[in-house]
């Protein structure tokens, strides 16, 4: 098998045959682009969500907690506490753990998030330190990925790419030489600077949306494949309209990589009839957010190149980040 996640209809025909038992407690379960799973315990909404880091080589601990809490914002929670899960090879150093749990604590401080357990190993069973999380939070209004509605328009956040960029100019920095500047290379670094969306569901979540969604792996297709996969629904989207930085540009084309099939965490994918409020409130906490299409009727993703071409979206496969 390939690095990255399962086909499509590998993993919907694995989870749609293994929902263990069902319980009323359950309000949003196991599914096709639900960032989280919430439960009503004593009439409080529980939202939980997990996510391991595989794809990077540096700032392990930064990007596990920001991934997990991207989730619960996703679904209009505020993070309460993480667990924290490492299996390190056997050629790893103390210090690297140290780093790693150094760089949990101090973005859990950002966020308000207590670290409340975990389990720490050194195998042969991994060949590079494997960071996983499972965050728990709190949510006084539920919003699922599945809730998107058509005419609704389709918004994101920031800028495109921005974790998969960071990554590449941290653990490719030697190659990027060739073809950015000093200033371009620290400028892709700190993209991981950006990758929290909990500002914007924070936000959104007050203005009221009908879906969001935190792109991750996949990038904006699969994102968008996963939203109207879950809602029943199609999306058209216009390239011309995408916020793509000049820098991830030119990383991605050095490494043939398709920004659209990128690592995104940084960006959420709102979709609201509500465009207008949504993206003057954000402009006023320092968020930009752009409208990019519309959710449609017809059960498919269109992608309008600045041509004019309209391609066809398929289904998300492994993220661009495992080709290289």
């Amino acid at each position: 098998m390939k690095s990255g996640k399962l086909n499509w209809d590998d993993l919907k025909n694995i989870i749609d045959k293994n929902r263990g038992a069902y319980r009323e407690e359950v309000l949003v379960s196991n599914g096709i682009g639900e960032d989280c799973a919430i439960l009503n315990l004593n009439r409080n909404n529980i939202v939980i969500s997990t996510d391991p880091i595989t794809g990077a080589g540096s700032n392990l601990g930064k990007l596990a907690v920001n991934i997990n809490c991207n989730d619960i914002a996703s679904s209009g929670g505020e993070a309460v506490g993480i667990m924290v899960t490492i299996l390190a090879p056997t050629t790893s150093k103390l210090e690297e753990i140290e780093e790693i749990m150094k760089d949990i604590s101090n973005e859990c401080k950002k966020l308000n998030v207590a670290i409340i357990g975990g389990h720490t190993e050194v195998t042969d069973a991994v060949n590079k330190i494997v960071v996983s999380c499972t965050v728990i939070g709190k949510a006084n209004s539920i919003i699922t990925t599945k809730g998107a509605e058509v005419g609704d328009d389709i918004i994101v956040t920031k800028y495109l790419a921005l974790e998969g960029c960071s990554i590449l100019a941290h653990d490719k920095e030697n190659e990027l030489k060739n073809i950015l500047s000093k200033e371009e290379i620290n400028e892709a670094k700190n993209f991981n600077q950006y990758l929290s969306v909990v500002e914007e569901g924070k936000a959104c979540g007050k203005i009221g949306v009908t879906s969001m969604h935190d792109i991750t792996e996949g990038g904006i297709l699969g994102a968008l494949w996963e939203m109207a996969e879950a809602s029943n629904v199609g999306f058209e989207i216009y390239e011309e309209l995408l916020p793509i930085k000049n820098t991830t540009i030119k990383i991605c084309k050095y490494f043939n990589i398709d920004i659209l099939r990128f690592i995104s965490s940084g960006s959420m994918l709102i979709i609201s009839h509500n465009s207008d409020d949504i993206i003057k409130n954000l402009k006023n906490i320092g968020i930009k957010a752009t409208v990019i299409g519309k959710i449609t009727e017809e059960k498919n993703g269109t992608l309008i190149k600045s041509s004019g071409e309209e391609i066809s979206v398929n289904p998300p496969e492994r993220d661009e980040l495992f080709n290289i």
